[in-house]
């Protein structure tokens, strides 16, 4: 290992400091908090924050109450950079995805940096993210002007092997509510129309049409309600849909065939249907300035890196928001060989694994941090490469 003294004299700082660090993160495992419910986690996070002199803000919107910004200004001007804080978990599994990991990682680096430092020339900001698992929280902030004046975005994910780029897909949620007429399913069937079957219709459509659609796109649904009595002609079902595709223009045209199919097999039965979309997720643009370096600060403290390069993964995220606006990127770090959103990786997450990852991934994030600060003209490399990605696909 041979790093050079001020990233030496950060990595000392996470070391010397670990434990607090790894109290952090079990903290928030053993407290798993939903979506937009991350109180404590949110409160726990701030406050090394603000013990270290960082502005801190709370409730940013205020449908994202537990959302927050931290901020650390340097004497002379300079790179803005914003380290991404996710801390939500999942329903029954916990931290599952890793977030403990992810927000502590953030904060350490944070913290870290300015103990080790004492000044940079530009500006640190650690961005509290509620919401990644339900919702979209990165997504709101950036549409609120959160992101516009970041050069970089930078945050590292937990997972069963350690790489630097992988994408993912763009996906929205829609909610379908299919209305019909009740009648007794015996003494007068022929007065209802079953909202059931229009429902039960739409899916078969689905199934059909998917051969059909770019092969990129992935159709996944579920009957949220099927009706209220074996013989009574359902009024009114429910069902929910999740569509992916490799990138939003292509995410329009699968949303537009399902539709078509979902509308046809309703009219068909002679029943109504209304459509509820959630917040877009958009597809991963990972910057390859800001990677390498990260890969790059890995390797130098004596993880070993994944040559991996996937254009396009199978799940999607709002840091694909993100990334359409700033140069980001969204590496993995290595933690056992447990799969994401399983009671393994809930697991993993608190195990001797997950902690080394916690701090490998705290101090790369830190030292890439630190590059971009010390040479700002990557920040301009990085907001180029960005926007010729962006010139080729007709940006957001």
């Amino acid at each position: 290992m041979n790093l050079h003294p001020k990233k030496t004299l950060i990595k000392e700082t996470i070391d010397a400091n670990k434990q607090k660090w790894i109290d952090l993160s079990l903290k928030i495992h053993a407290h798993p908090e939903l979506s937009f419910e991350e109180f404590q986690a949110s409160q726990w996070l701030t406050e090394p924050l603000e013990e270290a002199g960082f502005t801190v803000k709370r409730q940013l919107l205020p449908e994202l109450p537990t959302s927050f910004y931290a901020e650390w200004k340097g004497t002379k001007s300079g790179p803005t950079i914003v380290l991404l804080a996710e801390y939500d978990a999942l329903a029954e599994l916990g931290h599952a995805c890793g977030h403990n990991i992810i927000g502590t990682s953030a904060v350490c680096a944070a913290v870290s940096l300015k103990q080790a430092l004492g000044d940079i020339a530009g500006k640190l900001i650690v961005l509290g993210t509620p919401a990644e698992e339900e919702g979209g929280g990165k997504i709101l902030l950036a549409e609120n002007g959160w992101f516009d004046d970041a050069d970089a975005a930078l945050m590292c994910h937990p997972r069963d092997k350690t790489m630097i780029f992988r994408g993912s897909l763009a996906c929205v949620d829609v909610d379908i509510t299919f209305k019909g007429k009740s009648a007794h399913a015996a003494a007068n069937p022929d007065q209802g129309i079953s909202a059931l079957d229009a429902m039960l219709h739409s899916f078969a459509a689905i199934k059909q049409l998917l051969p059909a659609l770019h092969k990129s796109a992935n159709v996944h649904g579920i009957i949220r309600k099927g009706g209220d009595a074996t013989n009574i002609i359902p009024d009114h079902c429910e069902a929910s849909f999740l569509l992916r595709a490799k990138t939003r223009e292509e995410l329009a045209l699968v949303k537009k065939r399902v539709y078509q199919a979902i509308t046809s097999s309703t009219e068909a039965i002679g029943a109504t249907c209304a459509m509820e979309e959630g917040l877009t997720y958009a597809e991963r643009i990972n910057n390859r300035v800001l990677g390498h370096l990260f890969k790059d600060n890995l390797e130098a403290i004596g993880v070993e890196v994944d040559a991996s390069d996937i254009q396009s993964g199978i799940g999607s995220s709002d840091i694909g928001n993100v990334s359409q606006l700033v140069p980001t990127i969204h590496p993995y770090i290595k933690i056992g060989e447990a799969i994401t959103h399983t009671p393994a990786f809930t697991e993993a997450t608190k195990s001797e694994e997950g902690i080394q990852g916690l701090l490998q991934a705290a101090t790369a994030l830190a030292l890439t941090a630190y590059d971009v600060f010390e040479q700002p003209e990557l920040a301009e490399q990085a907001k180029e490469e960005l926007a010729a990605t962006l010139s080729t696909k007709g940006g957001i």
